[in-house]
Parts: C-alpha cells; structure tokens; sequence
C-alpha cells in the first residue's frame, strides 16, 4: 500500500512510524526545510507538555522511552503572586507528573525514528500546491519544480492551515469553523542562573495569573526556562516603548525582572513575534481515502497542553481502527471519519474553558476549596470520582466522556454542598433560637 502523508511536523512523522510499522511505503511530504539541518531560532513555538495520551501513542510503537528522558517532570503548578509569593498546586494526589518537551527536538527525533524504516521516504521543500481526493492524486511544488504523485491512501497532518482540508472540501461536504480568540502570545526566556541552574524550580509549570491575561514558564533541558506572555492584542498593540515593557513587568510580574534581566527583556519583546491563537474544527474527520490528524482536523488552544497529546492519540486511534478491522483501511477510515469527531470537538472546548482557569480561578478561595474536595474525593473513591485535570491528562478516557463525567460529579458535589449548607443554616438557627429561650429544651 502507497501511503502520502502531507505534513513533516510532530503528528506526521509519528503517522509515518505508525504506517511503515505496518509494513507500508510511506511518502512524507513537507514544505519546509529539513529542520534536522536548520539553525535553531525561538519566538512562535509554545512549549510542550507531554503526558499520558501521548505517551501511550509513542509507546505503541515504541519510541516512548528517548523521548521521555529528554522531558522535564512537573508535578504541579506554581502561582506567583504580584508580591512574589509562590503556591504549589500539585496536579494529582499521587505525584503523578506532566512533560516538558522541546518542540524541536521531538519532531527531529520522531523523523529520524520514521527514516530508520526502508519504505519511508522523506521529501522536504514539497509544498502541496493542488489535490483531487476523489482521484488519490496531489502535486507538489519543489525546488526541481511541480512533482505529481498518486497514492492509495492520504493523511493530511499539515496543520491549522491545512491545504489538505481545503482540498477535501472542495470534492466533500465537510464542515468547518475557525475562530481565533482575542489573545496573542509572545515567547521570553530566563536565562541560566550563573551558578549553572535554573532560576526557578524546574518541576513544576510556573503561571503568573492576571485574570485576563497571564505568563507561564516551562523548564527546559539546557537550564533555561521557556516564558509565554498571553495577553489580549489591544494589551500587546498598547505596549510601543521599551518603557511601556518595564511598567508592564513592574506591576504585573515584578518577581521575573531580575531573571530575565531588563535589557534581555526589552529586547526579546521586540524582537519576538505576537503570535494569534485559534481553534479549528470540522466534521466528519476524512473521506474518500483522505484522513486529517492533528491540528488540520482539530487545531485547539494550548492552555490544557492537549494539542500534541490530542494529535498523537488520533494516531493510536487510528492505528486500533485497523486492528479492530483487521487492516481494512477503507472500514478504519469511515469509522474515525465520526467517531472521532466528539472526542476533538471536546478537547477544544476544554482548552478554551482551562485558559480561564489559569488565567483567573486559581486565585479564586471556591477554586482551590473545590479542587480539595476533588482531591478528598479521587482518594477516597480513585476509581469512581476523577478530577477534571486527572481525566483529561492522566488518563485515556475519551475527551467527550471526561465532559459528561464531570457534569456529574460536579452536581453531585454542588447538590452535597448545598444540602450541607441548607443543614448548617438550620441548625445555626435553631442554635440561635435555643440560645434566646425562642426554643426551650
């Protein structure tokens, strides 16, 4: 079988290990550069965090463990306060931890796994100009010039963007919706301590939250931290001077001035790009012989750190499609095409609402009163409630599932509450009434 897979990022490779595991000839198309032999810049790309549904993807073809040692643990969050005071907020009762991973790294990692198979061929600088899904027929523009090429299967794994996507609505009754939220993103740095350490505690993701907008820091390998600015644009397009960058710092996040340090500040401000942060969907996820995985099928916010994990389960997902149909690709297809759908629908969703939670609810005293409860709950009970954050990110229930479990449990917990309350109400009363002879006892 002759499989095109239109996308050499995270997803796409990992798609061509999954495909040539199978025994398949595999042809990669990307437009960019091989970035394996392209310097290193930062600015645009959000940090990772790895955890347990892209781990079981990885481990299904067994290239979890390099990956994972090269991933920085962190067990909780971190709330930096406007006077500097920090708070832990483990994620879990028992220690369990999510993965800081360097975008970069992965994916070149995750092409040189691909390029270990004889029948996977890797053609970069190909971009897609045209496709006719209807005839498994695509062609490319590269530095030679247009190459067509047919195929019996495609998946497009080639982002927000998709050209893939593009080209299936054209010949299928797809439908789509792209929204972009009011805020942007702009990527700092804090810098390696001079003593050769980091400048804060690497295990844990470190959110400075502002209600409306907020900053979070994720370690990496080399002892620096990876600082993303979320704000809304009209905040970014106010800030024109490097004046401007100093007063925002200084009453908002007074604490990482001096580890960033102020020219390093004002000067990666400029000088990194505001990037736009959208969500993508559409239904159903593939027709014809076509498949979208990914952000091309399901682009989401990054604040729940699904969107790696998310992509790579579309690949397991399919994956245990074709075993269930004992390798029948066109019974796969017509099963993930709406079965998905729910799940990556959900987790978009999910996003949106965690940004809220933390930007603003962690500083709320009814969050972290719930989030007790929540905790007492899954360790009384750790099979039958699961926190909201456990189910999304430590465990493999599907996303549509996780909403409607936690729809229950929250108005199991309310309605507890309430009555609690009620009862607490009432016998303060009738306290009151003993104590003024109103009741006699």
């Amino acid at each position: 079988m002759k499989i095109v897979i239109v996308g050499g990022g995270l997803v796409g490779s990992l798609q061509a290990v999954y495909m040539a595991k199978r025994g398949h000839e595999v042809h990669l198309f990307e437009g960019r550069a091989d970035i394996r032999k392209q310097p290193r810049y930062t600015g645009l790309s959000i940090n990772l965090a790895l955890s347990t549904r892209g781990i079981a993807a990885l481990s299904e073809v067994g290239v979890h463990e390099a990956i994972l040692n090269e991933g920085l643990p962190m067990h909780s969050r971190m709330i930096h306060a406007h006077d500097g005071r920090q708070t832990g907020q483990p994620y879990s009762t028992d220690g369990q931890a999510i993965r800081s991973i360097d975008r970069r790294n992965l994916n070149e990692h995750l092409l040189t796994q691909a390029e270990q198979y004889d029948t996977v061929h890797l053609h970069f600088e190909h971009k897609l100009l045209r496709a006719d899904m209807r005839k498994n027929e695509l062609t490319f523009n590269s530095p030679d010039g247009k190459v067509d090429v047919t195929c019996d299967y495609i998946f497009g794994c080639d982002g927000a963007h998709s050209q893939v996507r593009k080209s299936l609505m054209r010949h299928a009754r797809v439908d789509f919706q792209q929204f972009y939220i009011p805020h942007g993103y702009k990527e700092l740095t804090i810098p390696m301590g001079e003593d050769g350490e980091f400048q804060l505690k690497p295990d844990h993701l470190h959110i400075w939250p502002r209600s409306s907008f907020m900053m979070i820091a994720l370690p990496n390998l080399d002892k620096t931290l990876t600082l993303t600015l979320f704000m809304p644009f009209e905040k970014f397009e106010s800030i024109q001077t490097p004046d401007d960058v100093m007063q925002l710092f200084q009453d908002e996040f007074p604490d990482s001035i001096p580890l960033i340090g102020e020219t390093k500040l004002v000067t990666d401000y400029f000088q990194n790009p505001t990037g736009p942060l959208m969500t993508v969907k559409c239904k159903p996820l593939a027709a014809f012989n076509t498949v979208l995985m990914g952000d091309a099928a399901h682009a989401v916010v990054p604040f729940y750190g699904q969107g790696m994990n998310a992509g790579f389960e579309d690949c397991l997902y399919f994956e245990q499609l074709l075993t269930e149909t004992n390798g029948d690709f066109d019974a796969a297809i017509k099963k993930y095409a709406t079965e998905r759908v729910d799940d990556v629908h959900a987790i978009a969703d999910l996003a949106l609402y965690n940004y809220v939670e933390m930007r603003d609810l962690v500083n709320s005293k009814w969050f972290l009163f719930r989030k007790k409860i929540d905790n007492m709950l899954h360790s009384i009970l750790p099979s039958v409630f699961i926190p909201l954050y456990t189910m999304v990110t430590f465990s493999q229930i599907p996303y549509a599932t996780v909403i409607e479990k936690h729809k229950k449990q929250s108005a199991m917990i309310d309605s507890s509450l309430a009555l609690l309350g009620v009862a607490s109400a009432v016998g303060a009363a009738a306290f009151a009434a003993v104590r003024s002879g109103v009741i006699k006892v």
